[in-house]
């Protein structure tokens, strides 16, 4: 019964791309699930390579599409959820992809509040857990709460299990306190990098084990950095694997260097923002945990071409066959997120075009308010014209208002498709990027819409 019920998963999913509704990465695993709940241990019990599994609020698509890269050009065969669905489902789906030969490695991102969940049933064998953020506050509460679920699946897979964690991030680094001999720290150390203070949007402020406000000698992004407890002595953990060098080029990507127990790894990364360096790091730190060369880890990160949404550039004509434009793509989702784009946009030359979509569903969070703590001040003065679409565009615009964006230069249109083209018409100069900011429903929507006009790929092919 088993096997034929994959088999009618697997045509659930052909179905579901062929037909270009989207579901191709959820549908099945939805399916599997209904009728044997016990379908993700069945099918990971085939991986005899192992499962990592990775997490966090910001960069795990990307993070885990970096591993992927790299243990595939060290010659993994490697059963991933490559379209970023990392709830039960998504995983479910992605295990069809696990046959019976053997020489398979799982690596499956999951959803922070989904981690306690799947990993009771894919048994991993190492964890990466790079970061928690505040986010989506309606649907995951307080970070706190985030923080004892996962302290608590740390406890509960510490004896059999590895870990690789953000040193910068105390809430994580945390979770390996007293288990020296099964973790791998990561970090970054590279003064150029450092904001002069904590920002608004920093999150984890406070020692979890006695209350008192962290000292932090360099703050990052967000609230990671170098900290420590004045009042316990708690401090960031020394990384084995650290960022020491770091230039970043705008969009057009960053210069690392990398300090690691297997040697130093130099690479040019494609992509922008330290955030994507956080990524690299991490991806490193985990690949070779799992065995992989420096070589390969070199190669595949210079050679990454970006995950779902995540600093993709596609061409695209304006409207009434216009000349095609480039627009790139980066998801915007929590004011820590956010800010981090923003300030890499801010590194580009001249005026920016912008193109927000801001929806408030279900998978985007009710609750909108942290456009308020994003701080897109930053890019006061820099921007030509503004476009605001989704199911909150007057709000984005009001908040832009606030921001000191001149009212003259703001547009609001809520359908994603017409106020698309309004954004690719603004201007003479058609070869002008634009920068599109979606959240995460709009994203969706900005792909479907693209792979309609023959422009992209659907987002669950």
């Amino acid at each position: 019964m088993t096997r034929g019920l994959e088999l009618l998963a697997r045509l659930v999913r052909a179905l579901s791309r062929r037909a270009g509704r989207g579901g191709g990465t959820t549908l099945p695993g939805r399916l599997l699930l209904r009728v044997d709940p016990r379908a993700i241990e069945r099918m990971g019990a085939r991986l005899d390579d192992g499962v990592a599994v990775i997490s966090a609020t910001n960069g795990k698509t990307t993070t885990a599409a970096m591993v992927a890269g790299i243990l595939e050009r060290a010659g993994e065969r490697v059963v991933h959820n490559r379209a970023g669905s990392n709830m039960a489902w998504g995983v479910a789906t992605a295990l069809l992809d696990a046959g019976s030969e053997p020489g398979q490695v799982g690596l499956f991102e999951v959803d922070e509040a989904w981690l306690p969940r799947v990993s009771e049933a894919l048994h991993p064998g190492i964890y990466l857990l790079a970061n928690l953020f505040r986010d989506q506050l309606d649907r995951y509460g307080e970070l706190e709460r985030l923080a004892d679920d996962w302290a608590a699946l740390v406890e509960r897979e510490a004896p059999r299990t590895r870990l690789v964690l953000n040193a910068d991030d105390p809430l994580i680094a945390d979770l390996g306190r007293g288990r020296a001999a099964s973790v791998c720290y990561f970090g970054l150390d590279d003064d150029s990098q450092v904001l002069a203070e904590l920002q608004h949007a920093a999150d984890s402020k406070r020692c979890r084990n006695c209350g008192a406000a962290y000292s932090y000698d360099a703050v990052y992004l967000g609230h990671l950095g170098r900290y420590r407890c004045p009042s316990c002595g708690r401090q960031r953990p020394e990384p084995a694997v650290s960022a020491d060098r770091v230039e970043l080029h705008g969009m057009t990507g960053a210069t690392v260097s990398m300090r690691t127990p297997a040697g130093r790894i130099d690479a040019e990364l494609p992509i922008p923002g330290l955030y994507n360096v956080y990524n690299a790091v991490a991806a490193t730190a985990l690949a070779l945990e799992l065995g992989a060369a420096p070589g390969h880890v070199k190669r595949a990160l210079e050679e990454f071409g970006g995950a779902f949404g995540r600093v993709e550039t596609i061409a695209v004509p304006g409207p009434d066959g216009a000349a095609a434009r480039p627009v790139s793509i980066l998801l915007v989702k929590n004011p820590t997120g956010a800010n981090e784009v923003l300030r890499t946009l801010a590194l580009e030359d001249g005026e920016l075009d912008l193109w927000l979509a801001l929806n408030d569903r279900a998978a985007d969070g009710r609750d909108v308010s942290w456009i308020w703590d994003a701080d897109f001040e930053l890019l006061a003065g820099r921007l030509r014209r503004i476009t605001c679409s989704g199911t909150r565009a007057e709000e984005m615009a009001l908040r832009l208002k606030y921001a000191g964006i001149d009212a003259e230069r703001l547009a609001v249109d809520r359908d994603i498709a017409s106020s698309l083209d309004t954004a690719l018409a603004v201007g003479p100069d058609r070869g002008r990027p634009l920068y599109a900011l979606p959240t995460y429903t709009a994203l969706i929507e900005l792909r479907e819409l693209l792979a309609a006009r023959g422009l992209a790929a659907r987002w669950a092919d």
